[in-house]
């Protein structure tokens, strides 16, 4: 399936997905049917729970849910872009991650999302490194994701860590929000980007580090509802960069049911991505600034 023409013929755009996140309840076949039929190219799936309390899909290569996400994948012509989520703390965690790479592999996955708690930054660079040498024979490159309230908490810090390894990068626009990202920074590290995963929500951060964490696990906004200036995010990088919409709310879910949650997603975020090109196309226009006006 590829509605990468939906906006009208003129307006070609990246591929759109819906990360599971955003209905993390649901489980991938399910997923796989919402998506499609909101309109989505691609979902991301969590081939490993990120908490004790979340559900847990077994999508280990030959066991019936993944078989039967594979299947509901052919019928719908959806694909999956990324499997999700290790936390790097610092231990030894490649069992998991080779476990991770081999599920998402079989789901055609490409890029395995990570992020780190690991302090020390020379055993995290080594972590990282060994990761992406591992990915190369399932064909995955792990792409770390800055985390406001994690160890590697800015796009500087994650673009020293990915570069040198091979590995690329997750934007995410609640993260660079909270953590002050820059529009200077994310053009550094704009050839790292392989995708970038949007929500909105106020400008003012809450107040602690849990309330962090619950804001980002289960309560965001639908993007354009919100301070976080999405458009400009997506302006400053290629036009093409795949976009994953990561919007949990377990409160809207409750109330309308996952599918219309699906819908209601792909329709801001179309809006989001046309207000991207309307900026790009001005930015194109906008007469260069000549630096010895004001001397």
């Amino acid at each position: 399936m590829d509605h990468s023409l939906s906006r009208g013929s003129e307006h070609a755009r990246p591929p759109l997905g819906l990360a599971q996140l955003s209905l993390v309840g649901t489980a991938p076949p399910d997923l796989v049917r919402r998506a499609a039929g909101a309109g989505f190219d691609f979902v991301g799936v969590r081939v490993r729970p990120v908490t004790g309390a979340e559900r847990a899909y077994d999508l280990r290569p030959g066991s019936p849910l993944q078989a039967e996400t594979l299947a509901r994948l052919r019928d719908t012509g959806t694909r999956v872009r990324d499997a999700e989520f290790l936390l790097l703390d610092g231990g030894d965690q490649r069992e998991a991650w080779l476990r991770m790479m081999e599920a998402g592999a079989a789901l055609g996955a490409t890029g395995l999302t990570v992020a780190a708690s690991d302090p020390d930054r020379l055993r995290l660079a080594d972590t990282v490194a060994r990761m992406a040498e591992d990915g190369r024979d399932h064909g995955i490159v792990p792409t770390l994701e800055p985390i406001s309230y994690q160890a590697v908490d800015s796009l500087p810090a994650a673009a020293a860590l990915a570069r040198p390894a091979g590995c690329r990068i997750v934007v995410d626009t609640l993260h660079l929000r909270r953590f002050g990202g820059t529009l200077e920074e994310l053009a550094a590290a704009a050839d790292l980007v392989q995708m970038v995963q949007i929500c909105d929500g106020p400008a003012a951060p809450p107040a602690d580090r849990a309330g962090l964490v619950a804001e980002s696990r289960s309560e965001r906004g639908i993007p354009g509802s919100g301070d976080f200036r999405i458009a400009e995010v997506l302006a400053a990088l290629p036009a093409s960069v795949p976009v994953s919409v990561e919007t949990p709310s377990e409160a809207a879910v409750a109330r309308i049911g996952d599918a219309e949650w699906a819908r209601r997603l792909m329709e801001a975020a179309v809006a989001v991505l046309d207000e991207a090109d309307a900026l790009r196309a001005q930015n194109a226009t906008a007469p260069a600034v000549d630096p010895r006006a004001d001397a």
